[in-house]
């Protein structure tokens, strides 16, 4: 919570009402905006027991936020979820590339039409942006009918064979493999070291 912006309380007979609102970093998720109003009423009740409390939440820019932050706040906006995100300073100009989630059902051009607007409004937001460069994935509304979960120890041992060639890999487990679609899903459990940093964790490797 960043500040209290008003505070309102009055009493009807016996009873007292509490009208509070409440500024909250804009990057917090509406979730868990509702359990801070949630803990900001139970702390007016330790005060008035049987007061009527509502806490209204405002989104307000953290005095901490970073660009990354600046730029998640505005897919948060829009309800859309923005992941890699990775910005660069090519001779002082800040150029931004990104991942964006869009419903599958959209067509092309309404994809297009939403990301140009959403960039645009990150422009603004950011000044110091040049470029964006938004990559768009399809955010899944349906459920996929599968083929059996099946075993490939062939498989199996190439990919740990794989795994075994990074050190940060302690062990590798619970090899998953399904097939839909025509294309084999592979998924699988590694052990890390609890010291590494999550930027390391990202491995790739053809099979």
């Amino acid at each position: 919570m960043l500040e209290v912006d008003r505070a309102r309380i009055r009493r009807a007979g016996n009873r007292y009402f509490a009208d509070l609102s409440i500024g909250l970093a804009r990057t917090v998720t509406f979730q868990h905006s509702e359990h801070v109003a949630d803990a900001v009423a139970e702390a007016v009740h330790h005060v008035l027991p049987d007061a009527d409390v509502t806490v209204h939440s405002v989104p307000r820019a953290g005095r901490t936020e970073n660009i990354f932050d600046q730029i998640r706040a505005v897919a948060t906006r829009h309800n859309l979820n923005v992941h890699d995100v990775s910005v660069q300073d090519l001779r002082g100009r800040l150029h931004v590339e990104q991942h964006l989630e869009m419903d599958e059902r959209l067509s092309l051009k309404e994809a297009h039409d939403r990301v140009t607007a959403l960039e645009a409004e990150m422009r603004e937001e950011v000044p110091e942006i040049s470029s964006i460069l938004t990559h768009i994935e399809s955010e899944p509304s349906t459920i996929e009918e599968g083929d059996e979960v099946m075993r490939d120890a062939a498989l199996e041992r190439r990919l740990k064979a794989i795994a075994a060639e990074f050190p940060e890999v302690l062990d590798m487990h619970e090899v998953q493999i399904k097939r839909v679609r025509g294309r084999l899903y592979v998924s699988c459990h590694c052990t890390l070291s609890d010291e590494l940093h999550c930027r390391a964790c990202t491995i790739s490797r053809p099979i």
